[in-house]
């Protein structure tokens, strides 16, 4: 057990070094950060439901403080939503507290360059999708990487046969807009087998406009308009995606076609109304693709949503160019918008592209913990002093110093030589508990605030419990003068055990229901103490019992040295006749 104990340590110390995690992170009271203040906007202007805006106060702390250990807090005042947030930097947070996170899967009806292009550079701005290798059945052009949608594959498989991974490919963003605005040859079927195969070719575009002309191109030449409301098109024709504030992250209806921009505003689209929303999305977790290192978010629908996206990815796929496309909407906003290259079943798709582990494991949370009832607006940003923090930091230290050096004080003038094994104990508790802290901080998001440290001050009096309640069954075994100290030490420890997991599993319990009933400062207390609970019992089972029984070996303890704490004196303490004697080993 000492063994296996000190490799545990040698390896979290291994992980510690190849992450180059040396210090805990720290919370907001520790390290200051960011305080952000959101003020509802409501399509009547006026106060929103208390109903709403609880039900967005525990979405946005989700959001922030989904393992309920980054020490993020979230309360509502009066109207607003009040956001504080450790650490320097929190831009993403900011973002990720803002947004509605509604997601939407609508089939693509028209696309066009998202801002007016002259005719005579339509040419160069628009290249035309890459040829797929002959042979290739599955893929069109490529370009520069960004988030795109694929499929897991299905129980049932493909109807093709092939994985459902090669079922949605993404068009080149640039390339997209000039092929969709180019008039195209229509085909009985109605098929898009040119974009199936990579074999698009528009049409040559409309002839340049005389020199110094700048009139641009109609984004409407060549855009099949049928099913498409007047009024979208009138607003299609007028979006400029260049401009930052116009079309960018606006609420979108489902029930109605929408006119959106993607994310870098180089299309633009005229899209159908929602066929899958992001409540039908039943998980939503980021991971790395095994065989590209690439980072994705995968889904998985739930209730109607596996048969809407069957249903959606099959009209597509019997579109023809642009139709075949689904675009992934998120506030408004064309994330990506493959080319469907057969219908998709088994409710399940991934977003890939561009992705770091940040934006990824973001983009997750967002989808993950759903959309927001209200929109809100940014009314004011302010940063955090850590000074007050760092203060009652080095109190709460000198607090726990304190303690900690009366217990061994107590343990050393009581026990004697057994106190040595409590310090010891203490020493590995101690050690285990900052590996913990740095590693869940660095893995988990963990940061060290005043009540994580309250709890494990705290803790310092569960390990001595544990020890204590040990010690004392040694000595009743001892006391009865009928065992010798090796026997005593493995009967007293079948007896103490029961106690000592008697008492941490209250103390655990105790510390599980206060977690998940309460939030800010209390929740993490309660965290810390179930954190050391957990540590306690491994200190305990897997150090003290063990260092004890090696001790029981030595002449010093077992032949009852009056310093070791078990000579006959101490042993006769609250005996009836006050004459015990210890038994010696043979």
């Amino acid at each position: 057990m000492l063994l296996l104990l000190l490799a545990i340590i040698l390896a979290m110390g291994g992980v510690m070094l190849l992450n180059r995690a040396y210090t805990p992170e720290y919370g907001l009271d520790l390290a200051g950060g960011t305080t952000v203040t959101l003020s509802p906007i409501t399509p009547n202007g006026g106060a929103p439901s208390e109903e709403s805006l609880n039900l967005a106060v525990n979405i946005i702390r989700d959001r922030v403080n989904g393992s309920g250990i980054s020490d993020a807090e979230v309360a509502s005042a009066g109207d607003n939503i009040v956001i504080s947030v450790p650490g320097a930097g929190q831009e993403e947070v900011v973002k990720l507290v803002g947004t509605t996170a509604e997601l939407r899967f609508r089939q693509v009806l028209a696309i066009a360059a998202g801002s007016p292009q002259p005719p005579g550079e339509m040419s160069t701005q628009a290249p035309t999708p890459t040829p797929a290798p002959s042979g290739s059945p599955a893929a069109t052009g490529k370009s520069t990487p960004k988030p795109s949608v694929t499929a897991e594959a299905s129980p049932s498989g493909s109807p093709a046969g092939r994985g459902l991974s090669e079922a949605l490919t993404n068009p080149s963003p640039a390339a997209t807009p000039a092929a969709s605005t180019a008039p195209k040859q229509a085909e009985p079927t109605g098929r898009a087998t040119g974009d199936a195969k990579g074999e698009a070719t528009p049409s040559a575009a409309p002839s340049a406009a005389p020199s110094g002309s700048a009139a641009p191109e109609d984004p409407l030449a060549g855009v099949d308009t049928t099913g498409i409301d007047p009024a979208v098109l009138k607003q299609f024709q007028e979006l400029d995606c260049s401009k930052k504030d116009k079309g960018q992250g606006a609420q979108d209806d489902p029930n109605k076609q929408f006119v959106a921009c993607d994310q870098d505003g180089s299309a633009k689209y005229v899209l159908e109304k929602a066929a899958v929303t992001g409540t039908a999305i039943d998980s939503a977790t980021s991971g790395v693709e095994p065989s590209t290192g690439e980072w994705l978010v995968q889904l998985s629908f739930k209730g109607s949503g596996p048969d809407q996206w069957s249903k959606v990815t099959t009209t597509a796929f019997n579109s023809e160019a642009p139709r075949n496309q689904v675009a992934m909407v998120l506030d408004g906003v064309v994330i990506s918008a493959p080319v469907i290259q057969e219908p998709i079943t088994g409710g399940r798709a991934q977003i890939s592209g561009s992705f770091t582990q940040v934006t990824a494991t973001e983009l997750a949370n967002q989808l993950k913990y759903g959309a927001l009832p209200l929109k809100f607006e940014k009314s004011s940003i302010e940063e955090v002093s850590s000074t007050l923090g760092a203060d009652q930091l080095r109190g709460g230290l000198i607090a726990g110093a304190i303690g900690l050096g009366l217990v061994v004080v107590y343990s050393m003038i009581y026990y004697r030589g057994l106190g040595a094994v409590s310090v010891l104990s203490l020493v590995v508790a101690s050690v285990l508990t900052y590996q913990s802290v740095v590693l869940l901080g660095h893995f988990a998001g963990f940061r060290l605030s005043l009540p994580h440290i309250i709890g494990l001050i705290v803790s310092i009096g569960i390990t001595a419990d544990s020890f204590i309640v040990y010690f004392e069954r040694i000595r009743d075994e001892m006391k009865e003068g009928r065992r010798t100290l090796r026997s005593a030490v493995e009967v007293a420890w079948v007896r103490a055990r029961r106690t000592i997991l008697i008492a941490d599993a209250v103390m655990f319990i105790a510390a599980l229901v206060l977690y998940f009933l309460a939030v800010g400062g209390v929740a993490g207390f309660a965290f810390a103490m179930g954190l050391t609970t957990l540590i306690d019992i491994v200190v305990v089972f897997m150090f003290t019992k063990p260092f004890v029984a090696l001790l029981a070996r030595l002449k010093f303890f077992a032949k009852g040295h009056p310093l070791s704490g078990l000579d006959a004196e101490r042993m006769s303490i609250g005996s009836p006749t006050g004459s015990t004697t210890v038994p010696q080993e043979a």
